[in-house]
């Protein structure tokens, strides 16, 4: 590693490079940058504790200066010297800074000025900010940290003060900053040697979920992929090679920010310590432990894997992921960034289940315990994909088989009662131990390791365990029906009854009772939201079965069944309980919870409220029918997403026993809009014709599904403009009026309102809400 010193006085930093090699460079390194101080935002990522990108650092010395140069290791061809140079320059590399040499002594190496490489924008911090204004660097009130330089056998740290200014800041920044115009962040940067030659580096197989760089070998032989992933992992290498169980040279060690508070810190300790188990089982004795940060340890400094707790203005994201070599896919550095808001997010919730009265007591539906056991499985979630892990979405139809899939909470029902006594996992699954085992149980020496990995990966899947990812997960219009996030239980129908009836039963005891003594009753509204749309990822999951396939990852020779579609009576019964789902009666709030959601609000700047509540009819007034309305929205869009009813008619053509669009179509239409009854089942088949209208008009339909909707939409229009008596008639008239006008109903189709704003589920919480309009 490189000598540096600070210089104060001028406010530098010097590095000692060591001589040229024979290609010219002065020494290589992985950089890595991330953020000691954040800006409170989920919208705009700029989290304390977060990690820039790694890169691969070389010096070269261009005419008088010393270029800092980014290589660019995704792009190679192996071969000879040639064939090597040829992969090199095909590709573009990246001159970061230009250095002044301020010392040539020839032996000794050069020293050269890094105040220009250090000073940079490296993290892309204006760019983070565009959302929330015109931000520049502003180099005059920036600089180098210089006590804060320290240099380890291995790396070097420093800090950066970078300040950003506008003219014209956005509204979110004047509810984080004390002065919006200047924003100012502390970014630090490692600078570390290159890991010792040793590490085996690993192929990834779909089956296994497992990810990192993909490399791209131009000199790969003919007939052999150009593009390779590997995997990435820590360096865990046993003390006996040769034995089954053994000891480990460098155990996996994550320490905890000691800025979480208890109880909290200690539970993500224990949560984090979920995985010590998977690796005992696969061979590592004492091989993965988390501990809290010792004091005087520097969080960022690349020698510690942390959990990073901060804090945002509103909820946001946690996520994982590290510092590893670019070459090889070899996790130097693991970091999580948890967000303070999540856990107190889950405790609103289950308040809104269970009440207030156990809060605190340690009782199995004590709202703080149940978000306990939540924050447990989140670190030890995040922590999973630091040590290389994807999500695994169909880990909650296996009895919860692995921490990687997004949870539900596990709502029981004893006697009538909601029961949280269950309500996570206290623990990994046999995905988990499959997960470290495939990725860090290498064979003993002399065994073919990508052969070991596949064998296991294939008893994996003879032993019947389900794994999809995000590419299936993240659309509610995907076709995989297990890989559905936020749902629970074996199958998506019995789930959506389950969180149904469950729902029934919440909303019946909803009130006061929810509420802290003294909290204010306004606070009803926030905490109705989460409980009215307690079915919304069961929604998602149960769409997912119509116009479905069931499928899993492959690769050839493994004789796994093909994807194939879900049968025709399951599809049929996914249908009719997501037309359920649209029933006057599920979506009709109880008249005694309008006066109590109608209690007036007076924190209006608090974007922490804001964004969680339905828009009401004016000021105070609750608007039931609002809540109708996006409720009902949740399920349109997943019935009449585009993708699926391209699936449905397709699906149809091949085998004309199995449901087409044109059978949903008809069904919608019937269930939601003729048998229509009342002002909310007015509301809701209204939601119901836009859809329609929208989805017909949308540019991606496919033709014969266009030619579907446009006959259904037509003759509705031409049925209800014939009207009828009363309100309803009134109602018929008028839309079938618009159905027949295209230039009447264009611009409510166009409208910014014309799908209701469904307030957040997820943890992402934006800045604004219905004050803001």
């Amino acid at each position: 590693m490189f000598d540096a010193e600070a210089d104060a006085s001028a406010g530098q930093v010097h590095f000692t490079l060591p001589l040229a090699d024979e290609d010219g460079k002065l020494g290589c390194y992985i950089y890595a940058t991330s953020l000691r101080s954040g800006l409170g935002s989920p919208n705009m990522r700029l989290d304390r504790g977060m990690l820039g990108n790694e890169q691969l650092l070389c010096f070269r010395r261009i005419g008088p200066n010393i270029a800092a140069v980014f290589e660019n290791p995704s792009f190679r061809a192996t071969g000879d010297a040639m064939t090597e140079t040829g992969g090199r320059e095909s590709f573009p590399f990246t001159v970061a800074a230009m250095l002044p040499v301020l010392s040539d002594d020839g032996a000794d190496g050069l020293v050269v000025d890094m105040t220009p490489f250090l000073t940079r924008d490296s993290i892309d911090i204006a760019g983070a900010l565009d959302s929330g204004g015109d931000y520049r660097h502003d180099a005059g009130l920036s600089g180098v940290d210089t006590a804060s330089l320290r240099a380890f056998p291995r790396n070097v740290e420093v800090d950066v003060v970078q300040t950003f200014t506008t003219g014209n800041p956005g509204r979110e920044i004047f509810q984080l900053s004390t002065e919006p115009r200047q924003l100012s962040f502390i970014v630090h940067q490692s600078f570390i040697a290159l890991p010792e030659d040793g590490f085996v580096m690993r192929q990834v197989d779909p089956r296994a979920p497992v990810s990192g760089p993909v490399i791209y070998d131009f000199g790969a032989e003919l007939g052999e992929p150009v593009a390779v992933q590997l995997a990435s992992r820590f360096r865990l290498e046993k003390t006996d090679p040769q034995a089954e169980r053994s000891t480990v040279r460098n155990p996996i060690v994550f320490y905890i920010d000691p800025a979480a508070p208890e109880p909290v810190r200690t539970a993500l300790i224990e949560g984090v310590n979920f995985w010590a188990p998977a690796f005992e089982r696969a061979g590592f004795i004492d091989a993965f432990r988390a501990e809290l940060l010792p004091e005087g340890a520097d969080p960022l400094d690349v020698r510690y894997n942390v959990v990073n707790w901060t804090n945002r203005l509103t909820r946001g994201w946690s996520y994982g992921g590290g510092i590893r070599d670019p070459r090889t896919g070899e996790i130097l550095k693991g970091n999580v960034v948890l967000g303070a808001l999540r856990v107190r997010q889950d405790i609103a919730i289950f308040e809104g289940l269970v009440g207030t009265a156990q809060n605190g007591t340690g009782d199995p539906n004590d709202p703080v315990e149940a978000a306990l056991a939540r924050i447990r499985q989140l670190a030890a979630h995040e922590v999973g994909h630091a040590i290389g892990f994807m999500h695994n979405f169909a880990g909650s139809t296996q009895d919860r088989s692995t921490v990687m899939d997004y949870p539900a909470p596990r709502i029981g029902l004893v006697d009538g009662r909601i029961d949280l006594s269950d309500a996570y996992a206290p623990g990994g699954g046999a995905w988990d131990d499959f997960s470290v085992d495939w990725l860090y149980g290498d064979p003993a020496p002399g065994l073919d390791p990508e052969a070991h990995a596949d064998a296991k990966a294939l008893a994996a899947e003879e032993a019947g365990l389900a794994f999809l990812s995000d590419i299936d997960g993240r659309d509610p219009a995907d076709p995989g029906a297990l890989a559905s996030m936020w749902d629970d239980g074996p199958e998506p129908l019995g789930a959506l009854e389950h969180i149904l009836a469950v729902r029934e039963v919440a909303l019946a005891n909803f009130g006061e009772q929810v509420l802290l003594p003294g909290e204010p009753l306004s606070n009803l509204r926030r905490k109705f939201v989460p409980i009215w749309l307690l079915h919304r990822y069961d929604v998602d999951a149960a769409g997912k079965l119509i116009g479905g396939l069931d499928y899993e990852y492959k690769v050839r020779g493994d004789n796994h069944p093909l994807p194939a579609p879900f049968p025709a009576a399951t599809q049929r019964a996914a249908i009719d309980l997501m037309l359920d789902t649209l029933s006057a009666e599920r979506l009709t709030v109880p008249d005694r919870l309008v006066p109590l959601l109608s209690v007036p609000v007076t924190r209006l700047p608090d974007p922490q409220f804001n964004t969680e509540v339905f828009r009401n009819a004016g000021a105070a007034a609750f608007d039931p029918l609002v809540a109708a309305d996006v409720a009902a929205q949740i399920t349109l869009d997943s019935l009449l997403a585009r993708d699926r009813l391209t699936r449905l008619e397709e699906q149809h053509r091949r085998n004309a026993a199995l449901p087409g669009a044109a059978e949903l179509v008809d069904s919608l239409i019937e269930s939601a809009i003729r048998q229509r009854s009342g002002e909310v089942g007015r509301r809701v088949a209204w939601r119901t014709v836009m859809a329609l209208a929208e989805t017909q008009r949308s540019e991606d339909i496919s033709p014969g599904v266009a030619a579907i909707l446009d006959s259904r939409v037509s003759a509705l229009g031409e049925e209800l403009a014939r009207g009828g008596r009363g309100a309803d008639g009134d109602w018929a008239a008028y839309v079938g009026g618009l159905l027949l006008d295209p230039d009447k109903l264009a611009p409510l189709l166009s409208a910014d309102e014309a799908v209701p704003e469904i307030p957040p589920g997820m943890p992402i919480g934006g800045f604004g809400g219905w004050f803001d309009d």
